[in-house]
């Protein structure tokens, strides 16, 4: 199924001339890696910024620190700023962000599963929200990245 979505993604990208960046947590790069599992990922796939520590966030696609300060790492806010930032970096039409809670170590109000993904183009940001619930950390890394696949999908064939 992963494989399948990332082979859509990049076929979209490619009809429409648009090229990928991901900035990704909690995932570790995983999305980056089911793009360029495919051969031929290199016309679309331009970088990936594996952002897993907060300093990583500010350091490389500019997340400012006391929006993570405020609003916590995995938050809309964060992933929005993730996505903008990896765009705004590369220069590639589509940035996806990920950030979240793998698990474990989870609190009351970030349960393990939660997961924050965004989607930034020329059109705006979106970002949606997903409680994956307590699935273990592999099953919820799985399921982020097969999420941020459909994300990216969603952008690429939404109207510019």
């Amino acid at each position: 199924m992963t494989e399948d979505l990332a082979t859509r993604v990049l076929a979209t990208a490619r009809v429409r001339g648009w090229h990928i960046a991901t900035a990704e947590s909690c995932t570790g790069g995983m999305v980056g890696a089911a793009l360029t599992e495919i051969a031929g990922s290199s016309d679309v796939f331009d970088r990936g910024y594996v952002t897993y520590s907060n300093a990583a966030k500010t350091e490389m696609i500019g997340v400012p620190p006391q929006l993570i300060a405020r609003h916590g790492a995995v938050s809309e806010e964060v992933a929005r700023a993730m996505a903008e930032g990896a765009r705004a970096a590369s220069g590639v039409e589509l940035a996806i962000a990920i950030t979240g809670v793998a698990g474990p170590g989870a609190s009351e109000a970030k349960p393990e599963g939660l997961v924050w993904f965004a989607a930034a183009t020329a059109a705006g940001t979106d970002a949606e929200r997903h409680d994956f619930g307590p699935l273990g950390r592999a099953r919820v890394r799985f399921e982020s990245t097969r999420a941020a696949l459909a994300l990216a999908l969603r952008a690429l064939l939404a109207p510019v």
